[in-house]
């Protein structure tokens, strides 16, 4: 899109307004991500399945400002945009379950690096076409070259399932240029309950899948005893012992040797 009725001096100038804004999400980015391997690092589930981030560009961030009445002729624009438009930078995190976006936005109430100004909860309110996500408008400090800057900045925080139906809903919008058919309006709205449905009902599932299942204790005795059938050279009956007691849990044996060399000896026998 071509940009208008801004001066070329404000336009060339754009480049060295928004670079800061490019370092904070590249930190921000690398902090969330941090999280996240943070989890991962010390052996638990990450509530954070992945990160993006992006700057306003140029003819999007002139539209908003315009918007705000903002005068692009006078002598404080830099100064009238940084304080109006609070979503130059944007960060999105998106998570599996609905109680990770929870987890997600009480790690970053109690960062010490960002400043919460707002939070809009639109997955327990949701707008009007359907749309679910939570939003934070927070501030993070920079220092760019010798300067020191605190800008504004927008976080989301939303599961894959409404990532998923956002991205679509963006890509209407663009192609109707705003103007979205009803009856695809419809639709959309109906794809967003169906959608929050799934994510209740993942959520609900959430600790049965996270959870790993318990491990028979027995089932040690139970390879003493198909090695004692072996050894015996009872191979059949060590194979019907080996298919109905341990068969579905061979990863739990995984470094166990004798499991590995009872179930390469009985070899065909186990298919």
């Amino acid at each position: 899109m071509r940009v208008t009725n801004v001066p070329s001096k404000v336009l060339n100038n754009m480049v060295h307004f928004l670079a800061p804004y490019e370092q904070a999400v590249e930190e921000l980015k690398l902090k969330l991500k941090g999280i996240k391997y943070g989890f991962l690092k010390s052996g638990r589930y990450s509530p954070i399945e992945f990160v993006v981030g992006r700057v306003k560009k140029v003819d999007s961030l002139v539209k908003k400002a315009n918007e705000k009445g903002i005068d692009f002729l006078g002598d404080h624009w830099q100064s009238d945009v940084a304080k109006e438009v609070q979503d130059i930078a944007g960060l999105r995190v998106v998570c599996r379950y609905v109680d990770d976006v929870r987890e997600v936005l009480q790690l970053l109430q109690e960062r010490e690096d960002i400043v919460i100004h707002d939070v809009k909860d639109y997955i327990a309110a949701p707008k009007d076409s359907g749309y679910r996500s939570i939003h934070m408008i927070v501030s993070y400090t920079v220092y760019h070259g010798s300067e020191k800057k605190t800008l504004f900045c927008e976080i989301q925080i939303r599961t894959l399932g409404m990532n998923f139906w956002a991205t679509n809903e963006h890509e209407l919008r663009y192609k109707y240029a705003g103007n979205i058919p009803t009856d695809v309006l419809e639709q959309l709205h109906e794809a967003s309950v169906i959608t929050h449905q799934l994510d209740v009902l993942m959520n609900n599932l959430r600790q049965e899948i996270l959870t790993p299942a318990e491990v028979d204790t027995t089932l040690e005795e139970k390879l003493e005893e198909i090695f004692s059938l072996y050894v015996k050279q009872d191979l059949d009956s060590a194979a019907a012992l080996y298919r109905e007691h341990v068969s579905g849990f061979e990863e739990a044996f995984a470094d166990n040797p004798k499991f590995k060399m009872i179930h390469d000896l009985l070899g065909i026998r186990l298919k």
